[in-house]
């Protein structure tokens, strides 16, 4: 049988061997549901000590795993970074058996899933394990699967946004949380605000990245036309040992990924998802519109969102922004619908979330006094700034050259002491001087 032979294979210090194996037999079950018994139980006990991820859809009950990686690189912050996590299963409601983890210690917070994660492969991933590594800094972050992949059962009949949501309801209680903040990422952030509107007394903040109120089959025509088109390619490559369908998903998603981060992103679509449960997960999310519930949502809600985000268009995180009762909203300047941890952006939404999760800890807000240290172009600049303009637009505004924008830029976070545009916008906006400052302070001051 296969699963003996993927052991006596990886005991023979044949990993690779071992591998090609149970991805050979994993990718001709993926049609009926996916891998299971003792197949994946064999892939789990030789595939970790071997340093790769297992892909198939676990059967346990709860049962904690530990996975080990290495140390990240220098932390943004004075909290420990979490060096294991612990994957348990819960059962929703119609009894499809749903994966969490969670790692690090603290306070709790909560990511609903989004498409195409994987409890275990996310963890080493270079696109994901940053992540990973700042949301648990500091907090117990609670993650799962979805249903229909990952670590959670393949064979899911019930594919609806209410289940994604019951999904959600399984978790939280699972993992005995009362009241936590959640992070929605993609169409994790519809789920969130569902949950948000239906719990409003469990939900203390929601942060909302990359989201959108209405799927691709709501949107313009020529949008829904490009998504179906993807679903073909789905369904017809999706499984497929050579990547090239799958890129065209890569691309979308982290056009500035490095051959590493896109190599195992190509990785991650093939692992975590069978083509058919991809098309079936595809047609839903299509289907999706929270619009009714968004001015519903009680709690705190920080929107960030990238300009040129080439899967949630820039648009739909301003509707969230404008229709959620005082939602705060940061553009971030990146193509990438998932962050990567080399761009510039990726520091911005972190400072973002450190100051609307922990208020009152962290890093000192500047003082108003240090406001009266800028002169009348600065406190211009400032303004845009937190109107969330870029150098160029900062620059074209004001008839300067965008170099010259981003030298008083610079000299204004060495002023206010901040490290971030997202933090000086935060200045301005917390003490009110986020319009009509630089009008009010310019007959005082020469420009400069």
């Amino acid at each position: 049988m296969k699963e003996i032979l993927i052991r006596l294979l990886a005991a023979a210090g044949r990993q690779r061997e071992a591998r090609e194996q149970y991805e050979t037999a994993s990718h001709a079950l993926k049609e009926v549901g996916g891998p299971k018994g003792p197949l994946p139980q064999a892939w789990r006990e030789v595939g970790i000590a071997a340093g790769a991820p297992a892909p198939a859809a676990p059967t346990a009950p709860v049962v904690p795993l530990a996975t080990e990686r290495p140390r990240p690189a220098t932390p943004t912050s004075t909290a420990a970074a979490p060096t294991r996590q612990e994957i348990r299963f819960c059962v929703a409601d119609d009894g499809v058996r749903i994966a969490y983890a969670t790692s690090g210690q603290g306070a709790p917070l909560v990511k609903p899933a989004n498409w195409m994660t994987h409890l275990e492969y996310d963890w080493e991933s270079p696109v994901w394990r940053h992540w990973i590594r700042e949301l648990a800094r500091g907090h117990c972050l609670v993650r799962y699967d979805e249903r229909a992949n990952g670590l959670s059962d393949w064979d899911a009949p019930n594919l609806t946004f209410d289940t994604f949501v019951r999904d959600l309801e399984a978790v939280v209680d699972a993992a005995g949380l009362k009241r936590f903040p959640m992070l929605g990422v993609s169409q994790g952030c519809a789920i969130a605000i569902a949950y948000a509107v239906r719990h409003p007394e469990r939900v203390s903040r929601l942060v909302l990245y990359g989201g959108y109120t209405q799927g691709w089959a709501l949107r313009a025509p020529e949008e829904a036309a490009r998504r179906r088109a993807l679903g073909v390619l789905m369904e017809l490559g999706w499984g497929q040992d050579n990547p090239a369908f799958r890129q065209v998903f890569t691309s979308l998603f982290i056009p500035d990924g490095s051959a590493e981060q896109i190599q195992w992103f190509n990785d991650l679509q093939r692992i975590t998802i069978s083509p058919r449960n991809a098309v079936r997960l595809n047609e839903v999310f299509g289907g999706i519109d929270i619009r009714p519930l968004l001015s519903q949502v009680r709690a705190p809600t920080l929107v960030l969102h990238c300009r040129n985000d080439n899967v949630a268009p820039f648009s739909e995180g301003r509707l969230f922004a404008t229709t959620i009762p005082g939602a705060r909203f940061v553009p971030l300047e990146s193509p990438n619908h998932v962050l990567l941890d080399t761009e510039p952006a990726w520091s911005d939404f972190v400072a973002a979330l450190d100051e609307f999760l922990v208020t009152g800890s962290g890093r000192p807000v500047a003082i108003p006094a240090a406001l009266d240290d800028l002169t009348a172009r600065e406190s211009q600049v400032l303004e845009l700034v937190a109107q969330g303009a870029t150098n160029r637009e900062i620059g074209a505004s004001l008839f300067m050259a965008e170099k010259t924008a981003s030298v008083h830029v610079s000299r204004i976070l060495a002023k206010l002491d901040v490290r971030s545009r997202t933090e000086a916008a935060a200045v301005a906006h917390r003490l009110g001087l986020d319009g009509g400052m630089a009008a009010a302070r310019q007959g005082s001051q020469p420009l400069s």
